[in-house]
């Protein structure tokens, strides 16, 4: 019996000996285990490569992929095969600049993305090479920075305004009357009723006024509450370069009750 307590305690201290020396194998894989968690990697998701999309035997573009996921350049082409436009993106999202291209090879438009948003200005060129539009954009709305240039690079001036004429009926039938219209009678603009959003045009928050060959109709009625006394009015007009320049008006009213 004493021999067996003997032999029980030594096999004890051997194991107690080996755990303080760090020879535990159990310990080694638990260290081990710490250590696979530390270096651990995410295996690949999705194809990473070069995909090209087909219409019928014409190529339409290219897309860059990363595990599944745009990363790159992306480019679409002509049906004769010239690059017609390219996007660089960045884990999905289309970031720096967008290039449209004439057939031809050379640049039409180039447009700046901030995380899938147009931000900055964007231009417009000629086929000579020379800027023909440059347009604001801020997160994704259009601001009023606007200019436009001859193929002789002379700045555009001269564009029709917007023009405001009023019929005042709102003793007799409650009804106070704007008609608007571009200066030179122009049927291209769109009118739309109200404000700038911090000096950006967000449809979301107006509402378009119905127009017919240039003229738009808007009748105020007498609500019998308080309404602010002012009307915005924002005129989307098409230029002979075929762009929009934007114009904002805020309108007095005589009445503060109009809706």
């Amino acid at each position: 019996m004493k021999i067996l307590i003997g032999s029980s305690l030594l096999v004890l201290a051997l194991v107690f000996l080996s755990n303080c020396n760090g020879k535990n194998p159990a310990k080694k894989d638990q260290q081990a285990a710490v250590a696979a968690v530390d270096t651990i990697t995410v295996p690949d998701t999705g194809y990473t490569g070069i995909k090209q999309y087909m219409g019928g035997k014409y190529l339409i573009k290219e897309v860059t992929f990363k595990n599944g996921v745009k990363e790159g350049l992306m480019k679409s082409f002509y049906m004769t095969g010239e690059v017609r436009h390219n996007f660089w993106y960045h884990n999905g999202l289309r970031e720096d600049s967008s290039i449209w291209f004439y057939q031809e090879g050379q640049k039409f438009r180039v447009t700046p993305f901030i995380r899938d948003t147009i931000d900055g200005i964007q231009r417009q060129y000629y086929r000579t090479g020379q800027l023909k539009a440059k347009m604001g954009f801020t997160k994704g709305l259009r601001n009023l920075f606007f200019k436009e240039f001859t193929k002789e690079g002379q700045l555009v001036s001269g564009y029709p305004s917007m023009a405001v004429s009023v019929t005042d009926n709102y003793k007799k039938k409650g009804v106070y009357t704007i008609t608007l219209q571009l200066s030179d009678k122009s049927p291209n603009v769109r009118f739309w009723r109200g404000d700038l959003s911090n000096g950006l045009f967000d449809t979301a928050h107006c509402d378009k006024i119905k127009t017919i060959k240039g003229i738009s109709i808007l009748n105020l009625k007498k609500s019998g509450s308080p309404k602010p006394a002012t009307v915005g009015i924002i005129a989307e007009i098409l230029t002979n370069f075929g762009n929009n320049l934007l114009e904002y008006k805020k309108i007095d009213l005589p009445y503060n009750d109009l809706k």
